[in-house]
């Protein structure tokens, strides 16, 4: 045999071979193919009963302090002391960082003088004035005495006519400059006065106005808190506006989670939650105190807030958190897990396994829904157990083995 011969003969007894394998291995499959068509089916059941049905919502977020406040000057300034370090326990007061006020403090002792210089020389001027109050006073008092004396001798012709109208000019001349400062005095202190008084009281308001920008050059604690950030050094030049130092409050711990629409419909304020946070190991009571009334437009989600409980834990912002809330949907109701629910060709009905363990398809009509389960409003009965896997197998009347699904 030449080696072409050989070739071709080895060729032959190779697809012999596969041959062979394929009817041997394809009728072990055959075999077992129909020895699991004939053996029942294998189905998870839930046993149907009244109960209240709830839906379940989970919410997953973060705790966030009750206030993180960002401090900055109000006047921009060179920083001549830094007071607290990151990390630093502060008290609502405190002050925090110190900008140079040696400038400030010349233009309050000026304005302190000029206001003291003015508020005398008002003083002066009041003085000034009620004297020659009473001097012109006295001289019109003076020359009215004269006037009726002098009108009294005419009348019995001791005088002239010449010399009283002579003594009538000097009384009214003494009557008008008495009536010009009484004048000056109806509406309070005279003009000259009231001059000096004003320009006091500028230069009062402008001392109080710088003493006020300085105590504002003394950066001071809002509130109680850990100073959380700070980028200050004495030297630099503090911009006005410029964060300088962030105040942390972590008295009262929040949980802040976005929520769809479905859950935001139907969760309210007041509602008692508990909450686990991974990080510590530990589940701490709360209460639902807000949702928002709004969506984000960006986000598309609702936010809800979680206030923790009182806890002896130093419990620090930033930490995933997770809770979950029932809702009453029904009380006293019928209802099955999604999965025991088929909808085919506008029809909806679950697979019954019956004490004899045949199935029957009932229709049902469906009430409530909610991420888990839906309410049955007919075709179910206390007690009726429904197929939950393997329906695509099921048929009217036939047996099925069953196993209970975890509830």
């Amino acid at each position: 045999m030449n080696r072409r011969e050989a070739c071709i003969a080895g060729g032959i007894c190779f697809v012999l071979l596969a041959i062979s394998l394929y009817f041997y291995f394809g009728q072990r499959s055959g075999s077992q193919k129909i020895k699991l068509e004939k053996g029942n089916p294998l189905v998870a059941v839930y046993t149907v009963s009244r109960s209240d049905m709830k839906r379940h919502i989970a919410l997953t977020g973060q705790t966030v302090a009750d206030a993180n406040i960002a401090l900055a000057p109000k006047y921009t300034g060179r920083i001549t002391a830094v007071n607290v370090k990151l990390g630093d326990q502060v008290k609502e007061g405190d002050i925090l960082l110190v900008q140079d006020t040696g400038d400030l403090d010349l233009s309050i002792q000026q304005n302190e003088a000029a206001a003291k210089a003015a508020s005398a020389d008002a003083v002066t001027e009041e003085a000034s004035y009620n004297a020659n109050y009473l001097k012109t006073k006295e001289a019109y008092e003076i020359e009215a005495q004269k006037y009726q004396r002098n009108e009294y001798l005419f009348s019995i012709g001791a005088i002239s006519q010449d010399t009283l109208d002579s003594v009538r000019e000097e009384y009214k001349a003494s009557q008008a400059a008495f009536e010009a400062l009484e004048n000056q005095g109806d509406s309070g202190a005279p003009a000259s006065v009231q001059s000096k008084q004003f320009t006091a009281q500028k230069d009062a308001y402008a001392t109080d106005a710088l003493r006020k920008q300085r105590e504002d050059m003394l950066l001071r604690a809002p509130r109680d808190g850990v100073i959380g950030y700070r980028a200050a050094e004495v030297g630099a030049i503090a911009t006005a506006g410029t964060k300088v130092l962030s105040l942390i409050d972590n008295r009262h711990v929040y949980v802040d989670c976005s929520i769809a629409e479905n859950d935001a419909a139907v969760l309210s304020t007041g509602m008692q939650v508990d909450v686990t946070i991974d990080a510590l190991g530990n589940t701490y009571t709360g209460t639902l105190v807000y949702v928002s009334p709004s969506m984000d437009d960006s986000a598309k989600t609702y936010t809800a807030r979680i206030a923790l409980d009182e806890s002896k834990d130093a419990i620090k912002a930033g930490l995933f958190a997770r809770s979950s809330i029932d809702i009453l949907q029904r009380e006293n109701t019928l209802y099955v897990p999604k999965d025991a629910v088929l909808t085919k060709n506008g029809r909806t009905s679950v697979f019954v396994v019956n004490p004899d363990q045949t199935v029957e398809e009932r229709e049902v009509k469906i009430g409530l829904l909610n991420d888990t389960d839906e309410e049955i409003i007919s075709g179910l009965s206390d007690g009726d157990v429904v197929a939950l896997s393997n329906q695509d197998r099921l048929r009217d009347g036939l047996k099925v083995e069953t196993t209970e699904a975890a509830q």
